[in-house]
């Protein structure tokens, strides 16, 4: 038989090959999870049950990992948005879609390493960020056709705001809970709203007959409120990012920092 692992091509090898491979794969998942993408490998391995060596050999680049531990949550999040770009009401489908996002991206912090900044290398990875940003396109578009989404909004702004918000979602259900990330959704969601249209001002009462005395006019109505009604979208402040600038962005964010010992 020989010693000569995993290459040799025996049977007996190659179901301790997959095994090995199936044990890592475990084991990554949890330690993405609890610790992010940047957690050492070391950890891995030994959670795994087998030596560093064999988890190089198994996988012989940091991508090449996270891509086998994520691709099916991945493909799970492609699927969520080809079932929002399905739906008859534009706010609706990007309503149901983040949602669907943002509770992947509160389940573990490898997930939300993966989908709230750059990590090269994972062939998943670059696909599900691309068919994100044709999903949200197609939203948005929509969206303002149909007047539920104020016209001056870019896919830029949107997903900054949403890897921004993405990043504080661990530390906020660590210290609050695990569904807290929907406040925080809903208000940049409502930020999305074009303003609301003030009412119609009222039709002239109609002249008195002549024989009838002159009725007194109307009473003026009290002023409103400062900000009570608004009339028009206020202008954004500053240039809009451009896709180069928010990828710049997103690879300055970096994965997660391991927990603390």
């Amino acid at each position: 038989m020989g010693g000569g692992g995993v290459e040799d091509g025996t049977p007996g090898r190659r179901r301790d090959a997959r095994r090995n491979r199936e044990l890592l794969v475990a084991a990554a998942r949890e330690v993405f999870a609890e610790w992010g993408l940047d957690a050492p490998w070391d950890v891995i391995a030994r959670r795994a049950g087998v030596g560093n060596a064999t988890l190089y050999r198994h996988f012989p680049t940091r991508a090449a990992l996270v891509d086998a531990v994520f691709r099916d949550r991945l493909t799970g999040t492609m699927d969520a948005g080809e079932r929002a770009r399905a739906a008859g009401d534009a706010w609706q489908g990007l309503h149901t879609y983040l949602r669907a996002v943002f509770a992947t991206l509160a389940a573990d912090r490898g997930t939300n390493d993966l989908m709230t900044t750059r990590v090269e290398g994972v062939e998943a990875l670059d696909a599900v960020h691309a068919h994100n940003r044709e999903t949200m396109e197609v939203l948005l578009a929509r969206g303002r056709d149909e007047g539920a989404v104020r016209g001056d909004v870019t896919v830029e702004d949107v997903l900054f705001g949403l890897a921004a918000l993405g990043r504080a979602v661990p530390a906020l259900t660590a210290v609050t809970g695990a569904d807290a990330w929907q406040r925080p959704l809903a208000l940049f969601l409502d930020s999305l709203r074009p303003p609301a249209t003030p009412p119609a001002p009222a039709a002239p009462p109609a002249p008195a007959p002549p024989s009838a005395p002159a009725s007194p006019p109307p009473a003026s109505p009290p002023p409103s409120a400062p900000g009570s009604q608004a009339t028009s979208a206020p202008d954004l402040p500053g240039e809009a990012l451009t896709a180069a600038q928010l990828g710049a962005v997103l690879e300055e964010l970096g994965p997660h920092r391991a927990p603390k010992a």
